[in-house]
């Protein structure tokens, strides 16, 4: 097996692969602590979730990576550490799910707030053109013209800009989801 480290990288690389690495002392140092769940289906602590997925977003999408998980020797082979990877896998597929609701929820929020501002614009329009034909106020005319279209400012950043990172974040996590981990022991 052959280890480097790059110049650009914190993160060693074996066989071409990038290796992100946690040591622990005890496998439960991984999940929350307040989570009832069997363990397959435990929370990962936030930190750890967070360190994971910002070594991920640091290496980059394409970039093949995979965790290493360094544990004491009588931890590396309790029953906990042979189901670790599906319980990771698990654990970042549902968040991944959870991404894809956001997701949705977000867009139809989006589809609302435009039926919403088009509504508003079409009202704006017409009393626009009400008083333009009964000789009202021009600024008042423009001022209408306006408001109208700042009413679909919502809807146009929602389906230009926010659902991005949405995506983004959630196929991270599917990626992680399909990451290989690997536990090995620590001396």
């Amino acid at each position: 097996m052959t280890r480097t480290t790059s110049r650009n990288s914190a993160y060693r690389r074996e066989d071409g692969i990038t290796v992100i690495e946690i040591r622990l002392r005890e496998l439960r140092q991984l999940f929350h602590h307040l989570d009832p769940a069997p363990f397959r289906e435990k929370d990962l602590d936030p930190a750890a979730e967070s360190y994971i997925e910002d070594a991920v977003r640091e290496l980059g999408p394409r970039q093949s990576c995979k965790l290493v998980i360094h544990l004491p020797a009588a931890e590396a082979e309790s029953e906990a550490a042979r189901t670790l990877p599906d319980a990771i896998a698990h654990y970042f597929q549902y968040r991944a799910h959870q991404m894809r609701v956001d997701l949705r929820r977000l867009l139809a929020r989006g589809v609302a707030s435009l039926a919403i501002g088009l509504g508003f614009m079409f009202a704006c329009l017409s009393l626009r053109r009400w008083l333009a034909a009964s000789g009202g106020s021009d600024m008042l005319a423009e001022g209408l013209l306006i408001i109208g279209w700042v009413a679909l400012w919502r809807p146009i950043e929602i389906f230009l800009y926010d659902w991005w990172p949405i995506r983004r974040q959630q196929a991270r996590f599917e990626s992680i989801a399909r990451m290989p981990v690997q536990i090995r022991t620590e001396p």
